[in-house]
């Protein structure tokens, strides 16, 4: 059953517009960030989630120079050597700075990895904004659709001159509404189509993996910044196989949940019933996950207060992080994947490392890193 969609209104307007004249993001798309879905040579479309051989792949500035190491991807697996970038921040969301590189301890599947290169750096960062746009929620002028809007115009003016920035609607299907690209007002022009909205769909997990898969290539700091309910109604993809897809990408993702002040309005009324209820409940427990597994964070503003705090630590995360590389121990070629924890440790003691703040109290912290990686195939 599909949840109901849920509407506040913002002005005194209570006219709902026929879906007659609903227009929805303009179909004008490139195959750069969300490609159509590849067909067999008999014309029948292609399995689920199988990357199509011929897709191209998205260019990049970011070029890393013969011997660098450093600002490479925020993850990637070459022959048995692995890099992976970690961000340990405190309970506000800060990053914290000068952690030796003695005090990382890197497991793959419970085994200790020896570190062969340690270093922190800041740059600039590769961002596609994926944007729910659906008649589901976002009905014109709803409170929905203006949080959405909020969210959406209010991320894109945090970003540097360096940053490249990709906007992706999506309903019953992605839209890209604009490439990647560093000037900022392509971006702002392309979300000026955000203003009615279509389909009644909202497809998440398809337009998370297919957009995942194209910046899988990407080199430099990269992620996913998803503005959504969380709620998906009719993709092709099952949960579990978009965890795997998402997983084996490579790309953090940033959720930030819509709707969280309306769903407790409408809940302490009696607005929703016990099947809707746990409609949301499931839907923001898909984001936490998605988030957590590529190494990324999920947010659930309930004011619109929390969006510079969500914005800020979004960009410090991307922008501040320690990069590790280590060689696998594992040296078998076998195409499984290979879960991976960073702790930060004491390595006289072999206990987790204390990090005290400027009161000399010990400051909780979180590291941040992704959670595994598929080992490389013997070539046949």
């Amino acid at each position: 059953m599909k949840p109901l969609a849920l509407t506040l209104t913002l002005v005194l307007a209570a006219a709902v517009l026929p879906h007659a004249i609903a227009q929805g993001p303009a179909k004008e798309t490139t195959d750069t960030v969300a490609r159509p879905r590849p067909k067999s040579p008999d014309g029948t479309p292609a399995e689920v989630g199988k990357p199509s051989p011929a897709a191209a792949k998205i260019p990049s500035k970011y070029k890393r120079k013969e011997g660098e190491v450093g600002e490479g991807p925020s993850f990637r697996s070459d022959s048995n050597s692995v890099t992976v970038e970690i961000s340990v921040q405190d309970p506000r969301g800060n990053f914290i700075p000068g952690i030796p590189k003695g005090n990382f301890r890197v497991l793959e599947d419970g085994v200790p990895q020896n570190v062969s290169t340690f270093g922190l750096g800041e740059g600039p960062m590769t961002v596609c904004m994926v944007i729910e746009f659906s008649n589901l929620y976002q009905q014109y002028w709803s409170e929905t659709w203006y949080q959405t809007l909020t969210a959406s115009y209010g991320f894109l003016e945090t970003l540097k001159p360096d940053d490249f920035v990709a906007v992706v609607a999506y309903d019953l299907r992605p839209e890209i509404l604009s490439d990647f690209s560093s000037d900022k007002s392509k971006a702002q022009e392309a979300m000026q189509r955000l203003r009615i909205a279509a389909f009644s769909e909202s497809n998440m997990y398809d337009a998370l993996t297919e957009t995942a898969d194209r910046m899988s290539d990407i080199e430099g700091r990269k992620a996913i910044v998803l503005i959504s309910s969380g709620v998906d109604t009719f993709s092709k993809l099952t949960f579990d196989k978009t965890r795997k897809l998402l997983q084996n990408a490579g790309v953090p993702i940033y959720a930030i949940g819509l709707m969280q002040a309306l769903r407790e309005f409408f809940d302490a009324r009696g607005g929703m019933g016990a099947i809707q209820r746990l409609d949301f409940l499931q839907a923001d427990n898909q984001m936490r996950t998605f988030a957590k597994e590529t190494g990324g964070q999920s947010f659930f503003p309930r004011f619109y207060g929390e969006f510079p705090g969500i914005f800020g630590a979004i960009s410090q995360t991307l922008r501040n992080q320690y990069t590790i590389t280590y060689t696998s121990s594992n040296t078998q070629r076998d195409g499984k994947y290979r879960n991976i924890k960073v702790e930060l440790v004491n390595p006289a003691t072999n206990e987790p490392l204390r990090i005290l703040d400027q009161k000399n109290k010990p400051l909780k912290y979180t590291v941040m890193a992704k959670k595994g990686y598929t080992a490389p195939r013997e070539v046949e």
